[in-house]
């Protein structure tokens, strides 16, 4: 009997930390999959310095907040906006979602970011933070409406 208690427990203890490290999302699924393909196109795209892309991910009136500046809105200035400086490289972009939440024609997703930016000089620096997005449906596809971040403390080189 002792035995199933702790086999009991370490189950329970097991499927806790599995949940908690784990990723909510709720809605269609068909709608989750196209957001999920969504935020891996937009990293892929600001890898490769398409800033039009980026751009158009956003619906025509879409908003980002980025830190310590005023709101950017409209498909040129948010071009303009993640357009990178000659001789910039975003080398490493990736969104991790921890939750997705789709209601009606709207969504809204949260989680962390992470990337590389290899500067002219040839220097790397590192960098992540956390974001918040919300989702409208554009027809039957997906796009930015709001979009905020926020760095977090800097990545230390070597780890």
């Amino acid at each position: 009997m002792q035995q199933l208690k702790t086999i009991t427990l370490l189950i329970l203890a097991l499927s806790l930390s599995i949940n908690a490290n784990s990723q909510t999302y709720t809605g269609k699924q068909k709608d989750i999959q196209q957001i999920l393909k969504n935020i891996d196109a937009f990293s892929q795209a600001y890898m490769n310095g398409e800033a039009t892309t980026m751009a158009n991910a956003y619906t025509t009136d879409g908003k980002i907040f980025p830190n310590n500046t005023d709101i950017i809105d409209g498909t040129k200035d948010l071009e303009g906006y993640w357009t990178l400086p000659e001789g910039m490289k975003i080398l490493h972009h990736k969104i991790t979602p921890l939750e997705i939440n789709i209601v009606k024609k709207t969504a809204y997703d949260h989680g962390y970011y992470e990337g590389e930016t290899q500067r002219a000089d040839g220097s790397t620096v590192k960098w992540k933070g956390k974001y918040v997005i919300v989702w409208k449906k554009v027809g039957k596809e997906w796009k930015i409406y709001l979009d905020i971040w926020n760095s977090m403390p800097k990545v230390k080189e070597g780890n």
